[in-house]
């Protein structure tokens, strides 16, 4: 499979696309599976699968390629060569896997570039962490000294999300290979082109053979990767239904798991918050992206006493936000991702409606020639609902706000803790103490104070509650994909 050089040869619909099985282009012996562009309904190529089989084969394999290629023991400063060089390799190939992600899921394409320069900034993160990590030596307490040191857990199952499969795939394959293991990722079904680019980026930069498989299928190619008994640690980024689903089979096996699943953020607006900048981050916040984020905003809980007028700033705000085609380089939001996830959105919001919800803004699809093939739907704001209603309670993963009134702190803290999600959180006020105050109250992995969706790679990012387990990114973003070994010496 050769590295494709930008301007890039995008997939075509005549030929299948082959997986990356070992580092090499290899067949899938599954269905295959078009892959459409949620733009306009088009088919823009079709890719092979792996049947349970391959999956094993594969996950046999890289066990095989990690013990021959002494990955695993190798100098830090030698895989973080490696993953410097995939990074550097991902930057040149930064328009191509924008173009792909773009044509997949429907993000625009300014925010798509944006994404791929992340991931090689993860590349380099983790390349960095790699090579400054330290072992410890805790502090004895007879007449010995001892050692901690870090091992690889041996070949990981990581498993990416459609919404953002550039980031989410470098947030697992960097860390994982720095950590010093193998690494077979299954792309999510309706991304699989733009998850195969990046690993031959990082095949590319001289990753010995076998260390990195990207596969493709459905529910059960997945199924068949976390169960599968070669397998030292799976993470999932996805739904939650489906991250209790692997967590209940991995407990048999005691197989350690990172999980960052679905979210239901709140987003606060004090009385005494700069209201215009406030609705600028609570407008992105929640469209962005289409609102296909896990930390999106979703939960909009604004004190009583400026409702009415932060409703109107934010209305004006956010009916500016152009939908349009992903390619334009003035669309604020693209398609919904595929044409079921947007029937999906339309009935969460005709359910708000019928629980006695208002529709502020939007509600429906964007009239006009130009929308009529594609996934697209408005930016919603829905009020006159509390934060019991299911719209209020359920991760909807579009561009839907729930619009709600708060009249104290302790009211408002109960409400936005009162969820099975605890993912992030925001909070709008010029009062440093209230801010740190409510923020520590908070029951969310990240909190945003006088801003939004600002993430670095350098900070552990994971959820509470139904979020998740585990974290990705900074250290412990390394650390999770490792296990600790004590040795003990004799004085």
């Amino acid at each position: 499979m050769p590295l494709l050089d930008t301007p890039a040869r995008l997939p075509i619909t005549d030929k299948i696309e082959p997986l990356l099985i070992g580092g090499k282009a290899v067949m899938g012996d599954g269905p295959v599976l078009d892959v459409i562009n949620p733009a306009d309904g088009s088919v823009i190529g079709r890719v092979a699968t792996s049947s349970p089989a391959q999956v094993r084969q594969t996950v046999a394999d890289a066990q095989d390629a990690l013990r021959a290629s002494g990955w695993g023991g190798r100098m830090p400063h030698e895989r973080a060569r490696i993953l410097s060089r995939a990074a550097d390799e991902i930057e040149r190939q930064a328009d191509h896997l924008a173009e792909l992600q773009m044509m997949e899921n429907g993000k625009t394409r300014s925010e798509s570039r944006g994404q791929a320069i992340m991931a090689a900034g993860i590349f380099r993160y983790f390349a960095a962490v790699c090579e400054c990590s330290e072992d410890t030596m805790p502090p004895a307490r007879g007449d010995y000294f001892t050692m901690t040191v870090q091992e690889p857990v041996g070949v990981v199952a990581a498993l990416t999300p459609w919404n953002s499969p550039l980031t989410m795939g470098a947030q697992k394959i960097a860390p994982a290979l720095a950590a010093g293991n193998a690494v077979v990722l299954k792309a999510a079904e309706t991304t699989s082109f733009v998850s195969l680019a990046l690993g031959q980026c990082v095949i590319a930069a001289g990753l010995p053979d076998g260390l990195l498989s990207v596969i493709a299928g459905k529910v059960e190619t997945a199924v068949a990767l976390v169960e599968d008994p070669g397998i030292g640690l799976i993470s999932f980024t996805g739904g939650t239904s489906t991250g209790q689903s692997i967590a209940r089979g991995a407990a048999d096996r005691l197989v350690p798991l990172i999980l960052e699943l679905g979210g239901k953020s709140p987003h606060i607006v004090f009385a005494d918050s700069d209201l215009k900048a406030a609705a600028k981050s609570v407008a992105s916040g929640i469209f962005g992206g289409t609102g296909q984020s896990c930390v999106a905003g979703s939960r909009l809980f604004v004190e009583s006493s400026v409702a009415d007028e932060f409703k109107q700033i934010l209305i004006a705000e956010a009916a500016t936000m152009r939908v349009g085609r992903p390619s334009d380089p003035d669309s604020v939001l693209g398609p919904l991702a595929s044409f079921p996830h947007r029937e999906r959105v339309e009935s969460f919001v005709r359910r708000g409606v019928e629980a006695g919800g208002e529709i502020l803004l939007g509600g429906a699809r964007p009239e006009g020639e130009a929308f009529e093939s594609g996934a697209y739907y408005l930016p919603t704001i829905i009020g006159g609902i509390d934060n019991s209603a299911a719209i209020a309670q359920e991760e909807i993963f579009g561009p839907v706000l729930c619009f709600m009134i708060f009249e104290d702190e302790a009211a408002l803290i109960a409400a936005a803790n009162d969820s099975v999600y605890g993912l992030a959180a925001g909070i709008w006020t010029g009062d440093y103490k209230r801010a740190w105050r409510v923020a520590r109250a908070l029951e969310a992995g990240t909190v945003w104070i006088n801003t939004y969706k600002q993430l670095s790679v350098a900070a552990p990012f994971g959820g509470y509650k139904l979020s998740g387990l585990g974290r990705e990114k900074g250290l412990q973003g390394m650390r999770a994909y490792q296990q600790s070994k004590s040795l003990y010496w004799a004085a």
